[in-house]
C-alpha cells in the first residue's frame, strides 16, 4: 500500500471488499492515543490510489487487538458491511488465528469454554462464574502443532469473538500467551511482542457469495522462528 506509513500490504480487492495484513501495534480504528490506525490509513490508500473526491466509505466488520497483526476483511459498500456483518454475528466468518503459549495445553486438541466479563473502566476482561451479570461464553478450539523450549504454537480457531478471549482463556488454563503485557503476568517480557496472529479468514463473498479463503503468516522473529514455516498447517 503505498503512500502511508505504515505499510499495509493488500491481499485482495474489488469494488465490495478489501482484504490487508494489519500490522501489529497499529490500532484498529481511532483510539485515545491517535496513532495512525488501519481504518484511516486504508481510506487515505483508496481515495489516493483511485482518486476519489470527497469521503471514502470503508466499513468495519471486525477487530483485531491492537499488539495482533494478520488478516483482516473490510467492507467498501454499506451493502457489503451489512452483509459482512451478519455473518460476523452469524458466524459464519472463520477466523483461525496462531499462537505462542507458554507451557503445554493438557490435551494435544480441545475445546476451551469460559463466561468473560470485560471491566470497561480497566479494559481488562476476566473468567467469571456463568451466573456473573454480565458474563458472555466464550468457546475456541485449538489445536498444539508443536513444542518447544517450553512453549507451544497452537493453531485457535474462534467460534465466538468477545474482546481479548484467546489471550484470557488460556492465561485461565494457566498458558499464558508470550509477550501478552496484559494478561501474562511476570512470564510476559517487558517490550516483548505478543506472539498471536491472524492467520486464515474465510467467507463467502458478500455480493458474488464466491467462498475465499486468505491466509497470512507470522513475521520470521522470535517465537515464531521456533517453529519451520511448514508447521503452521496453513
Amino acid at each position: 500500500m503505498a503512500g502511508s506509513s505504515p505499510v499495509i500490504p493488500v491481499l485482495y480487492e474489488d469494488n465490495h471488499v478489501i482484504v490487508v495484513v494489519k500490522p501489529p501495534n497499529v490500532p484498529t480504528q481511532e483510539d485515545d492515543s491517535r496513532d495512525p490506525d488501519l481504518l484511516t490509513l486504508i481510506k487515505a490508500d483508496l481515495k489516493h490510489r483511485h482518486g476519489k473526491p470527497g469521503n471514502v466509505y470503508l466499513g468495519l466488520v471486525h477487530r483485531l487487538d491492537r499488539p495482533v497483526g494478520g488478516v483482516m476483511v473490510f467492507a467498501k459498500t454499506s451493502k457489503a458491511a451489512s452483509r459482512l456483518s451478519d455473518a460476523v454475528r452469524t458466524r459464519t466468518i472463520r477466523k483461525v488465528y496462531s499462537a505462542v503459549l507458554h507451557g503445554r495445553p493438557k490435551q494435544p486438541q480441545g475445546t476451551l469454554r469460559h463466561h468473560l466479563l470485560k471491566n470497561e473502566r480497566t479494559n481488562m476482561v476476566s473468567a467469571v462464574p456463568a451466573s456473573k451479570a454480565g458474563a458472555k461464553e466464550a468457546v475456541l478450539d485449538y489445536r498444539v502443532l508443536g513444542s518447544q523450549d517450553g512453549l507451544s504454537l497452537v493453531q485457535v480457531e474462534l467460534h465466538t469473538g468477545r474482546p481479548h478471549q484467546i489471550r484470557v482463556q488460556f492465561a485461565t488454563t494457566g498458558c499464558p500467551l508470550v509477550g501478552d503485557q496484559r494478561y501474562g503476568g511476570t512470564l510476559a517480557q517487558p517490550g516483548q511482542q505478543i506472539a498471536l496472529w491472524s492467520s486464515i479468514l474465510e467467507f463467502s463473498h458478500p455480493v458474488t457469495k464466491e467462498a475465499l479463503k486468505f491466509t497470512s503468516r507470522p513475521p520470521k522473529s522470535f517465537p515464531w522462528l521456533l517453529w519451520e514455516e511448514a508447521s503452521y498447517g496453513l
